[in-house]
């Protein structure tokens, strides 16, 4: 039977600021600025941590594999819940578009907003190029908003990380528990603390 593997986890490292005055975002100011016209869906931005930051362009590989993690998500999701990807999601200081999510009822359920970090069980994000900032930056985020798991489906190494336990802080918010799961072992989705399904790792890898 396959089972995931814990290693050492990986360092976490806070994503560098530039060293004069900025000015930092609200999610509010945020909407209100799609609202207007000011930010439209040609521009390749998303809110994280009050930054607006670049969207990293997808090659065919990462297109590949988000689509395959959908999949495989959206065969094994129990009733009352959905998958979804490269979607918004909202943070209390961020409003991420992970490849990845498990959402809470049923997509016109948000037709007046996005889903918050209560409605999601899982957030996933396919690496190559961001690894690194996925493994800090995104990570920080996620625990911090206590998004119950978080999976890196790691294209360099082939493998599956699963961050769990989510510890939010002021400083240094992380995840208790760090587990890697290699391209022939199985990664677990928990929903409510209850195993619903396993998902190969091969299938997750084009």
């Amino acid at each position: 039977m396959s089972s995931e593997t814990s290693i050492s986890r990986p360092p976490a490292e806070r994503a560098s600021v530039p060293p004069v005055r900025i000015w930092r975002l609200s999610v509010e100011q945020y909407h209100e600025m799609i609202r207007s016209g000011i930010l439209t869906d040609d521009d390749p931005v998303e809110l994280l941590d009050g930054y607006l930051v670049p969207k990293m362009p997808k090659n065919p590989a990462h297109r590949a594999a988000t689509r395959l993690l959908r999949e495989a998500l959206e065969r094994i999701l129990p009733e009352g819940w959905y998958a979804d990807s490269q979607e918004p999601i909202t943070l209390p200081t961020s409003e991420p578009e992970p490849d990845g999510v498990v959402v809470r009822g049923e997509t016109r359920g948000y037709l007046d907003r996005h889903p918050g970090a209560g409605d999601v069980a899982l957030v996933a994000d396919v690496a190559d190029t961001t690894l690194e900032h996925d493994r800090s930056f995104k990570k920080r985020l996620y625990a911090q908003a206590e998004i119950p798991a978080y999976w890196i489906v790691d294209l360099i190494d082939r493998r599956v990380e699963v961050f769990t336990d989510p510890s939010a802080r002021t400083e240094g918010s992380d995840y208790g528990t760090y587990r890697v799961a290699g391209r022939d072992e199985h990664v677990a989705l928990c929903i409510d603390g209850r195993e619903v399904g396993r998902i190969a790792v091969r299938s997750l890898l084009p």
